[in-house]
């Protein structure tokens, strides 16, 4: 398109498919967004909820991941825009037949797809920056074995375990959003997106994720805001010929001037700063959103060796193929505990990201892991009793009232009876093991390490 001058009828016609089309997915017109919107506790925010309301597609089909709203939407979905964007081209076509050009317009589309795509960027750079999105893995994760694991959970697991990259790449998203902040760089900024969100979406398919539609999408905008001074840097860098820069200048009233400053000004402060301070107070309090605030069993951290074994007063030896006998036992520094076993039961997805308030709710330590059952667990201190929950939704049944008795440090006896109401009696020994993460952490890179 050329803004100075009249356009052609191919060029309308673009232009009109294109408004319609990415108004539809950038501008929030769903009914759900809205109910949500006002559902939000304004006065004691969570940054969940900034997140979420950044997270914004257009949903027409109806899924259990998008039916509260905040979901992300579909190819489907896609498709349903296109046939607007489609029917609302001919028809603008035919009752706008006489109109010179769209400079105006074209500026408010590319303002509100910066917008777009900044509040789309900040919305992951800060879980990033504070090394949450992907965290470190936990005691059950590093005594997984990785044939166990599956793919989006290995990729989450391999950036988890180099927060200080993480935060470089939250640093990298943050930048490309500050660029497009301002309309004399928002080309450079768009040009920043194409490889990261491009290395995001391929991500997502070789590791079988669940936000590729959405970081297409984020792609898409990108490229349609470096489309406005493509032409023209392709001709000045690649063909090394003069180039007329771009004439088209907003003119603004004293009112919308002030109307503008307002309007960027809330906008800054609610998904920068206020987004910002809210992910720093979570990181800080909790370290990351995905396990579980409730604390485990005193000084019961780390991983327990089965010694012995006993269901219905019969001893049942080690076995790597048994699917009732207990292999090894890890007490999270949360209330979690992990059993390995060989009792199959269905993988817990988590390919999106989520972020959850409640414990009962944060899965992100079982999803994506097979060779463990995963138990939240309420502790009763004055019966030295666990209750536990397995944490899979597929196996709801599965509960266990276990009495525990520590003889020592190093010993945990555990006494009751499982969902099938038998006898179970456990003897647990803790093994003294180190995890070449922590030693690194602690003497630092340029140490040499024996574990």
């Amino acid at each position: 398109m050329v803004p100075t001058s009249d356009w052609n009828g191919l060029e309308k016609t673009t232009f009109r498919f294109f408004f319609i089309y990415f108004f539809i997915q950038a501008v929030p017109l769903d009914w759900k967004y809205f109910r949500n919107l006002f559902s939000i506790n304004w006065l004691d925010l969570h940054f969940r909820d900034i997140f979420y309301l950044s997270r914004y597609t257009p949903q027409f089909f109806s899924t259990p991941e998008n039916a509260t709203g905040w979901g992300i939407n579909s190819f489907a979905d896609w498709g349903v825009v296109l046939v607007i964007a489609v029917l609302g081209t001919a028809i603008w076509s035919a009752t706008d037949r006489n109109r010179k050009e769209y400079n105006q317009l074209y500026y408010w589309l590319r303002v509100i797809l910066r917008y777009r795509l900044v509040i789309g960027l900040i919305a992951y750079a800060f879980i990033k920056i504070y090394p949450m999105q992907s965290p470190l893995p936990s005691i059950s994760n590093l005594n997984t074995h990785y044939g166990d694991f599956n793919a989006w959970k290995i990729f989450s697991l391999t950036l988890g375990i180099v927060p200080n990259y993480q935060s470089f790449l939250g640093l990298v998203e943050l930048l490309a959003a500050v660029l497009l902040f301002f309309r004399k760089t928002a080309t450079i900024g768009a040009f920043l997106v194409l490889p990261f969100t491009g290395n995001v979406f391929m991500s997502n398919l070789a590791y079988e994720g669940g936000e590729y539609v959405y970081s297409f999408c984020l792609i898409t905008i990108a490229l349609f805001l470096f489309a406005y001074d493509g032409k023209r840097l392709f001709t000045l860098l690649t063909l090394e010929q003069p180039t007329l820069p771009n004439r088209f200048h907003p003119k603004f009233t004293d009112q919308q001037k002030s109307a503008r400053l307002v309007l960027k000004s809330a906008f800054v402060f609610v998904f920068v700063l206020l987004y910002g301070y809210k992910t720093y107070a979570v990181y800080h309090k909790e370290g990351s959103y995905h396990f579980p605030k409730t604390a485990g069993l005193p000084g019961a951290t780390g991983l327990y060796n089965v010694k012995e074994f006993r269901l219905n007063n019969q001893v049942l030896p080690y076995s790597v193929t048994d699917p009732i006998r207990w292999q090894d036992v890890v007490f999270e520094k949360w209330a979690t505990i992990s059993i390995r076993s060989n009792q199959k039961a269905p993988l817990e997805e988590a390919k999106t990201e989520e972020i959850f308030l409640n414990d009962q709710d944060r899965n992100y330590e079982e999803a994506g892991s097979g060779g463990r059952q995963y138990y939240s667990y309420q502790v009763n201190a004055a019966n030295q009793t666990l209750i536990l929950q397995n944490k899979n939704k597929n196996r709801p049944n599965d509960k266990l009232t276990l009495k525990y008795e520590r003889p020592n440090g190093n010993q945990i006896i555990l006494s009751g009876h499982n969902e099938r109401q038998e006898p179970v009696y456990v003897v647990l020994e803790k093994i003294n093991k180190k995890y070449l993460l922590d030693e690194v952490a602690r003497e630092g890179r340029q140490k040499p390490m024996k574990l």
